[in-house]
């Protein structure tokens, strides 16, 4: 019997256990995975300060056509010592730089002009205008940032403004690869007849590698002893994901699964009800978990896609994430027995509203219409087809 796909999902996060923490250095922190919050040192904007080029004025002195007397300038890193914007007054000001006292507005340099009388105002102010207020973004105390969340360019800007120096981070789970196969050939190699080059573990590579340290073991032969003692060196290295592509069905040359049993890996479960991908393996030795996917690329990547990065996020302590809701952009013919992950691309349709158009092809060695698809269509289990506009569930890629 095959295995539904959230039921295979529920196995593998629930035996993903969340791994330990370091503290790195920020510049160092660019695409982990908070294991603490981040709480600001202190607050931003640290002083009350300009948001333009321009004067800073007090709001009720300031009308259309109201000049005022120059009385200083003050630059972004400087100090406005010794200056107070008293009535009939205004201080040249940059910005990012602190407003003076007695100022409780900067009108933009392109409302102003200068003469020999002064400043003239070609616009009115009201309090508050064009500054930002100490502490406005986040304050001393402030949590910027959960546990469980992933430093892209922005959150590493965020912590490093609240003058976080070090972060405390999941450490990167190990994901050790193997493609098997006597037809395969590295990347480079000329084939002859019956050969084939081998794409999955580069093609893994780049799903794994922004999160984990990927080991590729490069391929290994249909031959029991070879693959035995190939598989037996990756599992002595106790890395926390091992990902085998091909050999995991029931052909007379299919040896992963064997192999890996007497390796002493536990069969959790294999064969799912789904497509691409239906013959899937999961097992577990000790801490390190073990996938046998498809050799055919397409499913090797999908499924590496559904099942494995699932785990991933479970060590790394981050949410699982949800599929997107959005119509189709074509008719979808009617599905069978298995769920369907369905490729295609999102476009805007002429309603001006982004849809999913599945691209048509579903042969799992085709892997030209993988690389032109953005997202996966998650077709349910008999469903009936369904015309363009229906909402669908998608798994962005």
């Amino acid at each position: 019997m095959l295995l539904p796909v959230d039921e295979a999902i529920a196995t593998i996060v629930e035996a993903s256990a969340a791994l330990p923490s370091e503290t790195i250095d920020l510049h160092h922190a660019s695409g982990r995975t908070l294991a603490a919050p981040v709480v600001a040192k202190l607050d931003n904007p640290p002083f009350p300060a300009s948001a333009m080029d321009g004067y800073a004025v007090r709001a009720a002195d300031v009308t259309e056509g109201a000049v005022l007397k120059q009385i200083g300038e003050v630059s972004a890193g400087a100090l406005p010592i010794g200056l107070t914007v008293a009535p009939g007054t205004c201080v040249r000001i940059f910005t990012g730089a602190a407003v003076p006292d007695g100022a409780d507005a900067v009108i933009m340099q392109e409302d102003t002009e200068a003469s020999a009388a002064g400043i003239l105002f070609k616009t009115s102010a009201a309090a508050g205008r064009n500054i930002r207020k100490k502490g406005n973004d986040f304050q001393a105390g402030d949590v910027l940032l959960q546990t469980g969340t992933a430093l892209g360019p922005a959150q590493m800007a965020l912590v490093a403004a609240g003058n976080n120096a070090q972060v405390i981070v999941c450490r990167r789970p190990h994901v050790a690869l193997l493609a098997t196969g006597d037809e395969l050939l590295p990347v480079g190699s000329a084939p002859a007849p019956g050969q084939i080059i081998s794409s999955n573990t580069t093609g893994l590579s780049a799903v794994f590698g922004g999160a984990c340290n990927v080991t590729d073991f490069g391929i290994a032969p249909d031959d029991r002893a070879v693959l035995g003692s190939i598989l037996q060196t990756m599992l002595a290295r106790e890395p926390n994901v091992i990902v085998t592509t091909g050999g995991a069905s029931v052909g007379e040359h299919d040896f992963v699964q064997e192999m890996l049993i007497a390796n002493g890996v536990e069969i959790g479960f294999w064969r799912l009800a789904m497509r691409p991908g239906k013959p899937l393996m999961f097992g577990r030795k000790g801490n390190t978990l073990v996938f046998g996917l498809p050799g055919n690329p397409v499913s090797a990547l999908v499924t590496a896609q559904v099942f494995v990065l699932p785990a991933i996020r479970a060590m790394l302590g981050q949410e699982q994430t949800t599929p997107l809701t959005i119509p189709l952009g074509a008719d979808l013919p009617e599905n069978g027995s298995r769920r369907h992950y369905v490729r295609a691309r999102l476009q805007r349709g002429s309603d001006g509203q982004t849809c999913a158009v599945p691209i048509g092809e579903t042969d799992s060695g085709h892997l030209s219409s993988l690389a032109q698809s953005d997202c996966l269509i998650i077709q349910p289990e008999n469903a009936p087809a369904m015309g363009a506009g229906t909402l669908v569930d998608v798994l962005p890629l």
